[in-house]
């Protein structure tokens, strides 16, 4: 489901048993939110939870922010219940929890067309073993797919991988998810930064995020939106590059080149490609801003 660029810098999980920070979330810079009915609530709050989101999200107030529900995984009791009343509410996406397999994503689909959401956009979060040794067929499963999640928390326990600065224990993972995503056109989420209280580590591990190529990362607190938005965007330097590159290419093709040189580097067509990206997302951030 590969469409027009859309900031998904900061995407913030939202607890949906927590009226006041659901609430809060409307006043939130965060480019996406998550309403979580999985890990954030408790078994005896799910029914409420999934009334509360559907209720909020129905009276509106988010402006152009992209919403997200979290169902919980399939295998569960309480999946069915949960499709049926996303399929109903007013959110963007779905993201499915715990996806090894690409029938997963089908069986999903099939329960949300079946709920009477055709055209509803899915989410999948890649954290166990097995859903990353099967990311090529999870993100090739269905044209509602809009974006592969990592759930490196999960993952990191099933790997019994220690925690390290440049997270290499993860890094095969993260490339494994990211390459799925980019070879069918979905976006790239990367995971969370479990210790809300390093904030020096959650800064570099936006960075390192960013260099891998992902697009943005999923937050647990609003407190690291700002970092994580900040990281995801183009820098001003970046943008007056890439504005520099689309105008050099120009040139060159009105006077019969298909490269040039601009400043020294060598510029052609996969250059312009994605200098055209980086200012498509600045448009698109500036526009969020605005709302």
């Amino acid at each position: 489901m590969a469409g027009p660029a859309r900031p998904r810098r900061s995407v913030l999980f939202m607890p949906g048993s927590n009226a006041r920070a659901l609430e809060k979330a409307r006043t939130l810079p965060a480019d996406a939110l998550i309403f979580d009915l999985e890990d954030a609530v408790a078994p005896a709050q799910k029914p409420e939870a999934r009334g509360r989101i559907a209720a909020t999200l129905a009276s509106g107030g988010y402006g152009r922010r992209e919403l997200v529900v979290r169902v919980n995984a399939l295998a569960t009791q309480w999946a069915k219940d949960d499709l049926a009343a996303a399929a109903q509410m007013k959110a963007d996406a779905v993201l499915l929890p715990k996806v090894e397999s690409a029938e997963t994503v089908r069986r999903a689909e099939a329960a949300l067309a079946a709920a009477g959401a055709p055209t509803l956009a899915l989410w999948c979060m890649l954290e166990t073993p097995l859903g990353i040794l099967h990311a090529e067929a999870i993100a090739a499963a269905s044209p509602r797919l809009a974006a592969l999640v990592m759930g490196t928390a999960d993952l990191a326990k099933d790997l019994r991988a220690q925690e390290t600065p440049g997270r290499q224990p993860l890094l095969t993972a993260l490339s494994l998810g990211l390459l799925a995503a980019r070879a069918y056109g979905l976006a790239a989420l990367d995971g969370i930064h479990p210790d809300v209280a390093d904030e020096e580590g959650f800064a570099r591990s936006c960075r390192d995020g960013r260099a891998l190529g992902f697009d943005g990362k999923t937050l647990i607190h609003p407190k690291t939106i700002a970092v994580a938005n900040a990281v995801f965007a183009p820098s001003e330097d970046e943008l007056a590059w890439a504005r520099r590159v689309i105008a050099a290419h120009a040139d060159a093709v009105a006077a019969g080149q298909g490269v040039t040189v601009l400043e020294g580097r060598l510029v052609e067509r996969l250059h312009v490609e994605d200098a055209q990206r980086i200012v498509a997302l600045a448009d698109a951030i500036a526009a969020l801003a605005e709302h």
